[in-house]
């Protein structure tokens, strides 16, 4: 799942005035900050793999819709329907490339109710003293990779995630401010292309 790399890749700095200090974040207050919205979006920055930087607009409807609108020139989307994720590229003339959103560790934060504290969910809860930093996978498949969650306090804010997927990469996507709250209708996460894809279930 190499191409699901495009979410984001490297190590990127949090771009943020962030506080000088914070107290760690507990997983049930981490867990109902995620549960208090089902829509948010905003900006994006990623920083690619040659070192170059992307940006862009997110947009996330859960359970299990996203999508990334990459600024030219790139011309790259990647939505996430609910079940699948399509990776289309404007360059290329073949149909979207596809994976089962399941598999992906991007899945965790895409539920419908997230429960942090689930059995063997976390596998790590650490803070720097500026923010607060969770690892998590879904606990019947492991293999699947885990997702690192980045949070400042003062309010409870989701910054960053880096993404440590199945095949061994890392991939990093950094936030400006969500608004969360606003209508997205589904039409809006469908993936142009999708019946000519084909997805190993």
């Amino acid at each position: 799942m190499s191409r699901l790399r495009i979410l984001g890749a490297g190590a990127v700095a949090m771009l943020l005035a962030l506080p000088a200090t914070a107290e760690q974040l507990s997983l049930g207050a981490i867990s109902s900050y995620l549960n208090s919205f089902e829509t948010a979006s905003g900006e994006f920055t990623q920083l690619n793999d040659d070192d170059t930087i992307s940006t862009g607009q997110i947009y996330i409807k859960r359970p299990g819709r996203v999508r990334f609108e990459y600024n030219p020139p790139e011309q790259i989307l990647v939505v996430a329907d609910g079940d699948t994720v399509g990776v289309v590229d404007g360059k290329s003339n073949t149909g979207p490339e596809a994976y089962p959103l399941h598999r992906t560790p991007l899945k965790i934060i895409l539920a419908r109710r997230i429960n942090l504290g689930q059995e063997k969910m976390v596998t790590g809860h650490t803070s720097d003293g500026t923010t607060t930093t969770v690892r998590a996978q879904d606990p019947e498949n492991p293999e699947y990779g885990n997702i690192e969650l980045v949070f400042t306090d003062s309010p409870i804010e989701l910054r960053q995630w880096v993404i440590n997927d199945g095949s061994g990469s890392r991939t990093t996507v950094v936030l400006g401010a969500l608004e969360t709250g606003m209508q997205l209708k589904n039409e809006k996460f469908v993936i142009p292309g999708l019946e000519d894809a084909v997805i190993d279930r």
